[in-house]
């Protein structure tokens, strides 16, 4: 895999010298070719690659014209799909396998990366060559053009919209998930709608998505881009973005046209999503780019980009925080694409709305200048004392909410390094010459990730008398521990998990939470209740309510706040015990013995 890489890089490297300020020899410019389908072929040979003979639409769309490219590196345009996903709204969650649909017969795929989603990808699935067949779906109905094309022409957003609106497309789409029609719209479901293209590399014939053509061109080190910039990296990811902010996702306000980095496409691009039958209750406006914890260390983190940075034209980002000066020095990016810059800082103490000041010096550019950041105190809003004469007879088992979760982050930094080139300048009768470096910055780009992993377990306190296993009468307590574990090859880029917050079934997992106290510090974390204030032993314990019907009884834990430059990894953490009986069943009252 390293040789493959390597040569990636040096095809890379061949093409992009004119690019970066190189100055090619005659002999060099004559031999480029012959060199660049050597190093493409060797690539295809070392490579480990099988040849295998009704809603409401909320994308828009861009793009640019272009030529086919090469022989070896192309796109045929109208070789192209559409990758269909079944979200459930409220978790995010994919919950059929994706489906891809193309007008074409791409049977001579080579190298795709399976039925993977844009949200799996950013929820930490890792891009992975498929070693299966690629399979696909004709639709009975045709496609709408996708990809636009200097030959087609421009493809229409609102013919893609009414097709995948549709009512007999939706059907197909239910029929071919095996979901009911009714269920696909009652609400609770999303439609993700990636736009696939089916491209040619280095000889290997690929399908991809824009996610995955920006995650596997970080893989070759833009060797991908370098080939093929204008299909892979404007018009298949510009063919479909948000004009609304959803599922996590925000609206692209940026161009309709160029070139985008990496990072733009794997968090904005390349997407768009078919709503049903939703409440018309107009939606809250978030009005902060972050929401942080009181007390928290934090990562806030901007994206840089606009003409190249190297050691020769630096740049640098100013931070402004709470009366504090940040500078972030030596942010280095290749003409094209961008970098993320980030501060690493601890919250106040006290809620509050912040606003961050950034500024960029050196020829380069941010989207956000300014930055509003909520910080909120979670631990105003603990369960009240349970009573004994409490009742609740309409009570029903709540369903176990999901928030947001996210389990791997990845990002990169951009390294330079200087590619010499020697050239020799004749003298005349009074100078013997003298050689020059004619060279320029190359950059070569490293990833970093961060990954979280937890587990929960509740048991019945050792207060309770009655308790066997994991049974329990109503009335008495449980207990909580949380093991958090973070893992990086970045440390001083990734915080601990800091917080995590319990909510309870009798509350219907809102109105009361606990925030769990952090029983020490650093990646391997461990989390407990507070102390109980009621608890008579001063017990780490939540007391049930004594008419909690029996059954099973699961507390949900939201595990937040480990913070890196690609934005807080999450997850969504349950547990139960049994009740069976209440607390009433173990007291006896008898008339006293006459004396």
């Amino acid at each position: 895999m390293k040789m493959e890489i390597r040569l990636a890089l040096w095809i890379k490297r061949i093409v992009t010298r004119h690019r970066f300020g190189g100055v090619f020899s005659l002999r060099m410019c004559r031999d480029r070719a012959k060199i660049l389908a050597v190093l493409a072929m060797a690539l295809m040979l070392m490579s480990p690659l099988t040849a295998y003979a009704v809603g409401e639409g909320n994308l828009d769309g861009g793009g640019g014209s272009m030529g086919q490219g090469t022989s070896q590196n192309k796109w045929t345009p109208g070789m192209e799909g559409v990758r269909v996903t079944v979200i459930l709204a409220d978790t995010r969650t994919p919950v059929t396998q994706p489906i891809d649909f193309t007008n074409k017969r791409p049977t001579n795929i080579q190298l795709h990366f399976g039925k993977v989603s844009k949200l799996s990808y950013n929820k930490g699935t890792a891009l992975s060559a498929s070693g299966e067949a690629y399979t696909f779906i004709n639709p009975g109905q045709s496609l709408p053009r996708i990809i636009s094309s200097q030959s087609l022409g421009a493809a229409s957003i609102e013919a893609i919209k009414s097709y995948f609106t549709d009512e007999q497309v939706i059907r197909s789409i239910a029929n071919l998930t095996g979901m009911d029609f009714e269920v696909l719209t009652n609400g609770k479901y999303k439609l993700m709608l990636e736009p696939i293209a089916y491209v040619v590399f280095q000889g290997v014939n690929v399908a991809m998505t824009a996610t995955e053509a920006a995650l596997y061109d970080q893989t070759v080190n833009g060797a991908m881009r370098a080939m093929l910039p204008t299909v892979a990296f404007q018009n298949l990811p510009l063919s479909m973005f948000l004009e609304t902010a959803d599922l996590g996702y925000p609206a692209w306000s940026g161009p309709k046209s160029g070139v985008r980095s990496n990072q733009e496409i794997i968090t904005s691009l390349g997407l768009g999503i078919v709503r049903f039958n939703e409440i018309t209750t107009p939606p809250a406006v978030d009005a902060f780019d972050y929401e942080y914890r009181v007390n928290t260390e934090v990562i806030t983190a901007v994206t840089v980009r606009g003409g190249q940075s190297d050691p020769d034209h630096p740049v640098s980002v100013t931070f402004r925080v709470a009366g504090k000066t940040m500078r972030v020095d030596h942010v280095y990016y290749p003409e094209g694409d961008s970098q993320i810059a980030w501060i690493r800082w601890t919250t106040p103490s006290t809620p509050q709305t912040m606003t961050i000041h950034v500024t960029v010096s050196g020829g380069g550019r941010t989207d956000k200048n300014t930055i509003t950041a909520n910080i909120v105190d979670l631990s105003k809003n603990p369960p009240p004392d349970p009573n004994a004469d409490d009742r609740n007879d309409g009570f029903t088992i709540p369903t176990v909410p999901g928030r947001e979760q996210v389990t791997r982050a990845d990002w990169g930094v951009w390294r330079p390094w200087w590619y010499s080139y020697w050239v020799w300048h004749s003298g005349d009768d009074d100078d013997d010459g003298y050689w020059c470096d004619h060279g320029w910055w190359e950059f070569d780009y490293d990833r970093y990730h961060a990954r979280l992993t937890a587990e929960m377990e509740i048991h019945p306190d050792e207060k309770s008398p009655t308790a066997s296993g994991n049974t329990l009468k109503s009335g008495y307590g449980i207990q909580e521990i949380v093991t958090a574990g973070v893992s990086t090859n970045q440390s001083h880029a990734v915080t601990e998990a800091q917080n995590a917050i319990t909510y309870f079934p009798e509350f219907d997992y809102q109105s009361y939470w606990r925030v769990l106290e952090r029983m020490g510090r650093g990646y391997q974390t461990r989390f407990e209740f507070e102390e109980n204030p009621f608890s008579t032993y001063e017990r780490r314990t939540h007391f049930l309510p004594i008419w909690y019907p029996d059954g099973s009884y699961t507390p949900y834990t939201w595990l937040i706040d480990c913070w890196t430059p690609a934005g807080m990894l999450s997850m969504n953490l349950t547990d139960s015990v049994r009740v069976q009986g209440n607390l009433w069943q173990d007291w006896h009252i008898s008339p006293q013995k006459p004396r």
